[in-house]
């Protein structure tokens, strides 16, 4: 990997990780289009584990504010979409992630823009959280089905629940794929040297918040993502 794509990695970090801190999701839908299109095996491990990194400081900071039965009940859906989800990693080539995480991407801009807004319930939070364990542990990008789910929420206690459920569905989807092998050396390489954009982006973050609304801020995450995954299928079909 040369200098300017670890540049380009290390940019695009900074800004998923300044996005979920922000709003509680969006990191794999905004850096791991980025990282597919240099490398798509490094994918999904460096994302799942810079996301525990940051949502552990998320959490923290916002603790007083989890919905810890919310997130409790999704986490009953997450671990077996978790080891689904690993599975699929194991199975996939390179290639197949890669359209994947495209097709996911595009999927939860689609679900974001339409509006829907299911009711969180106990079927409905189980359900999402097993649908987030596949497409998280699969491609890194597992913030959709709980985004639709709690999208009513608000400022801490959305950034809250969502960061204590990513933080420990994150660690349950890296211990499945590190049990099947596919956390390889390169992605902890990479996940090393990408500490510091994540702390850059957590610190960002708070002042990136004074000058964007969630609307704003939600519409630039969703333009991006959607970039991200055009590019990568225009990478994969050429």
């Amino acid at each position: 990997m040369t200098g300017l794509e670890i540049a380009i990695i290390a940019v695009a970090i900074v800004a998923a990780s300044a996005l979920q801190a922000s709003i509680g999701f969006g990191m794999g839908m905004l850096a791991a289009p980025v990282i597919g299109l240099i490398d798509p095996t490094l994918l999904p491990g460096t994302v799942i584990m810079l996301a525990v990194l940051l949502t552990a400081a998320v959490a923290l900071k916002e603790r007083s504010h989890l919905d810890l039965r919310g997130a409790g009940w999704a986490l009953v859906g997450r671990i077996p979409g978790s080891l689904i989800g690993a599975w699929l990693v194991f199975v996939l080539p390179a290639s197949g992630l890669a359209w994947a995480v495209a097709v996911v991407v595009l999927g939860g801009v689609v679900m974001a823009l339409s509006g829907w807004a299911p009711v969180p319930n106990r079927v409905s939070l189980i359900t999402a959280g097993a649908a987030s364990g596949v497409m998280g542990t699969a491609t890194s990008i597992g913030g959709a089905p709980m985004a639709l789910i709690w999208q009513r929420s608000r400022g801490p206690q959305l950034r809250g629940t969502m960061s204590a459920f990513f933080l420990v569905g994150s660690s349950i989807s890296l211990i499945a794929l590190a049990a099947l092998g596919t956390v390889t050396p390169a992605t902890l390489q990479l996940a090393a040297w990408m500490v510091p954009a994540v702390l850059v982006g957590y610190v960002l973050s708070r002042f990136v918040n004074r000058f964007l609304n969630h609307r704003r801020l939600r519409m630039t995450a969703l333009a991006a993502s959607a970039l991200g995954a055009v590019l990568l299928i225009g990478a994969q079909l050429l």
